[in-house]
């Protein structure tokens, strides 16, 4: 099998789908690897050093999708490369359909490309092993995010975070206690900051308090809209981190209860890459990670681990590592029977959307594996 590397061509995303030891142990099992050139600049993998893994370089998006037959890609293909596609590719990375274009879902279908959204992977006992790896990240970068966005200079209220003796620490809401709340969580209270989770899942709060441990005080409550209304109130800093696998977020923070938000707030909109969960969020950029609504700072940036991409290309790579093995082992079809989780993460296949959530979302038939 072919495998390629296509360098990433969405706004401010640095980060690429393998890195150099990755493909050194892919060509030590004998398949060829093609990696566009610079494709991993952004993260700091010179061209050279993919070549010394045994890499070919080539130099145009068009000639690596044209050649490759499995993609290992980060974020959804931009309508370009979509084109690009060749009949019956495996296509890899966080592909977001629900909250994609129509038209790159139907570009899939009639290429019959076997789509695998990074994001859906999960194995019998729930964990999503490779959107775990990327969320546990961004939750211990969300603490640096928001204290910055505090700061006076970038129109925030000028609260430190950890306060200081005599002065208050700042207050933090977590709505969602998976990975990403838990690990936020432990970064906040590292910090010195008050922290409040809310979630709906008790068994959740539970895991969550005892990952904390009993010397560190976090304030838990069972997310209904009461208690998240009450929490919206008074805090400095609202993290939105709730998850569907394969559909939209649910919007559960409305405008109404942005608006009763204290002035030059802050709202971090961690579910802006699956919709959202904020009615008022829209998603930003890095160069451009913020906008005011209803006076509330808004940071809605979906790829938030890009700006530290290589410390994200070596956690993405560890984590998707099993699967891209084990499609280029087995080919898709024994990969989807023998490789755990692989099969509840395929979205499409000959011609087919074959995940339920998408299908129920783009009003189209699911085609069981």
């Amino acid at each position: 099998m072919t495998i390629g590397v296509p360098r990433e061509r969405r706004v401010d995303e640095h980060r690429v789908g393998l890195t150099p030891a990755a493909i050194e142990l892919l060509v030590a099992h004998g398949w060829v690897c093609l990696v566009e050139k610079d494709a991993g600049q952004g993260a700091g993998f010179a061209n050279v050093e993919y070549e010394r893994a045994g890499a070919r370089i080539v130099y145009s998006g068009e000639e690596l999708y044209g050649r490759a037959r499995l993609i290992a890609k980060v974020t959804q293909p931009t309508p370009e490369e979509a084109n690009w596609l060749q009949d019956g590719t495996v296509l890899m990375g966080f592909l977001h359909l629900a909250v994609g274009r129509r038209d790159l879902v139907d570009a899939l279908l009639a290429k019959q490309v076997t789509a695998v959204a990074y994001e859906i992977v999960q194995h019998d006992d729930g964990k999503q092993p490779v959107l775990a790896a990327l969320s546990h990240m961004a939750g211990l970068m969300a603490p640096q995010v928001a204290g910055t966005l505090l700061q006076s200079d970038r129109g925030g209220k000028g609260i430190l975070l950890s306060g200081v003796p005599g002065v208050p620490p700042a207050e933090v809401a977590i709505l969602g206690a998976g990975t990403f709340g838990t690990a936020a969580t432990r970064a906040f209270l590292g910090l010195g900051a008050s922290v409040y989770v809310l979630d709906q899942d008790i068994e959740r709060l539970h895991r969550l308090q005892d990952s904390v441990g009993l010397g560190r005080h976090v304030v838990t409550m069972v997310a209904h809209p009461n208690n998240i209304r009450k929490m919206l109130k008074f805090a400095d800093v609202f993290v939105g981190a709730i998850q569907v696998p394969g559909t939209r977020s649910k919007v559960v923070v409305t405008r109404e209860m942005v608006r009763a938000m204290k002035p030059r707030s802050v709202i971090m909109d961690i579910a802006i890459d699956q919709g959202g969960c904020v009615e008022t969020s829209r998603p930003t950029t890095h160069r451009d990670p913020t906008f005011v609504a209803e006076d509330v700072i808004h940071y809605c940036v979906p790829n938030m681990t890009s700006v530290v991409a290589r410390s994200a290309t070596h956690a993405l790579t560890n984590a998707s590592w099993p699967y891209v093995f084990g499609v280029a082992e087995h080919g898709i079809s024994g990969a989807l029977a023998t490789v755990a989780g692989l099969r509840r993460g395929a979205v499409t296949h000959d011609g087919h959307v074959v995940n339920a959530a998408l299908a129920a979302h783009l009003g189209l038939p699911e085609v069981a594996l």
